[in-house]
This record gives structure tokens, sequence and C-alpha cells, in this order.
């Protein structure tokens, strides 16, 4: 059974390519949870992922590339009545800009049980995310459940409130992240999430009020800024790994699962969040959500020379 267990939407990326051509896009995938499980493998951790993909051969390249990166997909569904979800990241002055093609798709009709409840009950870290809640009420559903299964374990829980403001309205998306930090071992935000779940609060003032909400520990992930870890009681901030920085799609997805996997190595949190800040930063420095996500002894390499 794997030691780590993620959950949620995969889709198929297509990237604009960085040539004169504006309408060339590269083909790649992503799906935030996915994205972390790739992340947390390729770092030499065991992860099971658990969706559901149409009968279609998006659905089957998404198979091929788990298979690839040492992935079980063995939990994974095929639905013969909806397609596997695609997106598209264009690149403006204003950053990256998403466009999406994910409505009914086959993960969004994930439901409880989909789930292997074996597998969740031997996982020693759950992961996922508001993504993996908003695309339907039965995905909503689904985190709750295995959540619940996993607590149940004393599994470590790990959740990325990820908020997407085109996918959900912020007063459910508010109330929904609410709920789940309360199941949750490990919250692991964005700063970008934080602004929206918490306007206006300082860094220190999120972290303290996700731990009021129940989160037994916090990792504010701030980009440029490095990032903030508590456990409740220890605080600490971990500095930016410099890096030459191209395109930071994915880097979040790659902090998530470089963190659990260290977890499950057997770091404390403070040490594994110092690695995860190092992978989410090489996972900048190419382009599209999985290619560039490092190997270990990429990290290592980082770590040393830092």
């Amino acid at each position: 059974m794997p030691d780590i267990v993620a959950l949620g939407e995969p889709l198929v990326e297509f990237n604009q390519a960085r040539s004169a051509d504006p309408a060339a896009y590269l083909q790649g995938f992503g799906g935030d949870t996915s994205n972390m499980a790739i992340a947390a493998a390729r770092l030499g951790a065991s992860v099971g992922y658990v969706t559901r993909l149409g009968a279609d051969r998006f659905g089957r390249m998404f198979l091929e590339l788990w298979s690839r990166e040492g992935v079980d997909a063995s939990a994974v569904k095929v639905d013969a009545e909806a397609a596997t979800g695609v997106y598209f990241v264009a690149h403006g002055p204003n950053g990256h800009e998403f466009s999406y093609l994910r409505a009914g798709s086959a993960a969004s009709r994930l439901r409880p049980s989909d789930l292997d409840e074996g597998a969740l009950r031997a996982a020693k870290v759950v992961h996922a995310s508001g993504i993996s809640q908003a695309i339907s009420s039965s995905a909503c559903d689904t985190v709750f459940a295995a959540f619940e299964l996993a607590r149940g374990n004393e599994a470590v829980v790990t959740y990325d409130p990820n908020v997407r403001r085109q996918l959900w309205p912020m007063a459910r998306a508010k109330a929904i992240a609410q709920a789940t930090v309360a199941l949750c071992t490990w919250c692991l935000p964005s700063q970008d999430d934080a602004n929206v779940l918490f306007a206006g609060v300082a860094p220190d003032g999120v972290v303290d009020a996700l731990h009021r909400a129940g989160a037994r520990g916090v990792v504010l992930k701030r980009g440029a800024e490095g990032c903030i870890v508590s456990d409740g009681t220890r605080r600490e901030r971990i500095p930016a790994h410099a890096v030459k920085c191209v395109d930071a799609t994915g880097a979040g997805d790659c902090f998530d699962g470089a963190f659990a996997a260290r977890l499950v190595a057997g770091d404390d949190p403070f040490a594994a969040a110092r690695y995860a800040n190092v992978a989410a930063a090489l996972a900048t420095t190419g382009y599209g959500a999985v290619a560039p996500l490092p190997r270990a002894a990429d990290v290592t390499r980082a770590l040393t020379a830092a």
C-alpha cells in the first residue's frame, strides 16, 4: 500500500511556448494533486493517486504518465461517460493566464464510493486540495470522506486550500476551507490563498487564524519570501532559495509533495519544510507543471550548495 495517497483532478496541460508563434502550445500535464503525487514520487516516496479519468486518449496518457513516474494508479476509475479535463496556460504581462475545459469532467464525478478504504487506512499521509473540493459537490464529499478515514487511522492529513475564484462562490470556498482545516494535520496555503481567505491579515496572523480553525500545523508558502512553518508551539521563517524563475506553475504543488515525502521519510516538519522550500524553487526553473519537478539528487545538491 502507498505511504502517501492524494486525490483530486488531473488535467492535461497546454502551455504557451516561448516562440514567435503565439498559437504554439506545448502539451504537458497538470492538476494540483497529480503534480503533488508526481513530485513526491520523484523524491523517493511511495505514492498512490485517486481520481476518475475519461475513457479517452488524454486519460490513457495520464495512466502512462503515472506508470512512468512510479505513482500507483490502481485506485483510479475510468469513466466512459465523461472526458478528461484540459487547461491552457498563456503568459502575459501580468503573469500566468489560465483557461480551463473541465466542466463535467470525469474527475468532477469522483464520489466517496470510489475510495479504496484499505489504502486510505494504510496510508501515512493523505492529501487533497480546495480544487479537489471545488470541482463538484460529490468530489467535495469524497475529500471529507477520505480525510475522516485517514484521521481514523491517525494518518497525517495535508490540505492545500488552493483557492480558485472561478471555480465556486467565495462564500462557499471559505466555508469549505474552514471546515476542512479543522480536519487537517498540516494546512499548506499559499500567500495568494491567505490574501483571499484572510484579506488584510499579516502573515503571522494568518498562521494564528489557521491554528484557531483547527490545523495542528501550518506552512504558509510565500513564494519569493520563503515560507513560515508553525507546529503550534514553534514557529520558523525559512528564506527563499534563490533561483532564476522562469515558470512558477506547479511550484506550490511541488512543495506539498516534497513536504509529505520528507515527513514519511522521518524528517521533522521544519526540516521537511526546508527541503520542500528548495524543491519548489527548483520546480520554477523550467516550463510546465510536471517536467521541471526535481529529483531527490537535485534537491540534495541544491541544499548542499546553499
